[in-house]
């Protein structure tokens, strides 16, 4: 088995909840009694370009809900739509534990609208594990599309044998293993820990970064 030097992680699903995924759309169309069919119409129409950038959040809350008149302004709407996201402490505890080892690149290959990227790599301090963001509304690409994964790979100068790319979507992780990585199912924060270590990773015990 290749030594593995570098680590490719997925951030929503996997180290914090899903920014704006189907259940934080819900909860936000329960909120403020959106039609539920007519916003994820519009949300499907807008997402594509919302998510590399190609719009602002303003933007697309224009195109998804503010265009007609509503009962609570767009600022209400932030709100709810930035307080959705929290850290899942124990999976978050292992990327931690990995980078605090020193012994490996930690990446993070990602979907995510500009607004929200940038919300959560200040508010969960997500630099302080990570030294590069391949967030498709930095570089304008999506997953599964295997472009996103060779510029990652391209940038960072990795061969993919020695690559490990981590996601909680089975489809993202068709084209990484196309392209030689090895990659990881993520499911909970223990089988992280038992597959990455059978990966050859060394995986501290707690969040510390000691074993």
């Amino acid at each position: 088995m290749p030594e593995v030097t570098t680590l490719f992680w997925d951030v929503g699903g996997v180290m914090l909840t899903n920014g704006w995924d189907r259940a934080a759309r819900e909860k936000a169309v329960a909120q403020f009694a959106l039609d539920r069919e007519d916003f994820e119409d519009r949300h499907e129409m807008a997402n594509q370009a919302f998510e590399t950038a190609q719009i602002t959040l303003d933007q697309y809350l224009e195109r998804t809900i503010f265009y007609r008149s509503r009962s609570f302004t767009p600022d209400e709407f932030k709100t709810v739509f930035f307080a959705q996201s929290r850290e899942l402490p124990e999976s978050r505890a292992v990327a931690r534990g990995v980078a605090r080892s020193g012994k490996y690149l930690m990446a993070v290959i990602n979907n995510e609208a500009l607004e929200l990227n940038l919300h959560r790599i200040e508010r969960f301090d997500l630099r302080r594990d990570f030294t590069a963001f391949f967030s498709s509304c930095f570089v304008g690409l999506r997953k599964p599309d295997e472009t996103i994964y060779r510029l990652a790979l391209e940038v960072t100068q990795r061969d993919a044998r020695h690559c490990v790319f981590i996601d909680d979507r089975a489809r993202n992780l068709e084209c990484p293993q196309r392209l030689g990585m090895g990659t990881i199912h993520f499911q909970n924060a223990a089988q992280l820990r038992e597959e990455l270590r059978r990966s050859g990773v060394d995986v501290p015990q707690n969040s510390s970064g000691r074993e």
